[in-house]
């Protein structure tokens, strides 16, 4: 069955950075996976987190930094990178911020991101 999803919902969160979750647990009530556009203002950053789910994530504009176990991956417009369920992961985004589309299996939840405070 095709269902046509009229626009998203838009997630608050901290530090500026704004999230718009098109298909995911919020805004269409799935829990298979998620996509949602982010826009983070330049020097953005976010706590630290081991999350039970992938992340694939398009970068569009700007760059997103991933600090991981390996080190620091820059990842740049036109770029992608995934993390793994279980990879302990930290995002910020470059100089002149970024703007990007992420995809995570299963949906994403605050409740299995497993941030840390």
């Amino acid at each position: 069955m095709v269902r046509r999803i009229e626009g998203p919902t838009r997630i608050p969160v901290p530090g500026g950075k704004v999230i718009d979750e098109y298909v995911g647990r919020v805004n269409s009530g799935d829990e298979q996976l998620s996509i949602a556009h982010m826009v983070a203002p330049p020097s953005w950053e976010e706590p630290a987190q081991t999350p039970e789910f992938a992340e694939y994530t398009l970068v569009l504009k700007g760059s997103v930094v991933v600090e991981h176990a390996g080190g620091t991956t820059v990842v740049e417009a036109g770029q992608a990178f995934v993390s793994e369920p279980g990879e302990k992961i930290r995002y910020s985004s470059g100089p002149s911020g970024a703007e990007y589309v992420a995809v995570c299996l299963p949906a994403f939840s605050p409740d299995t991101a497993n941030r840390e405070e």
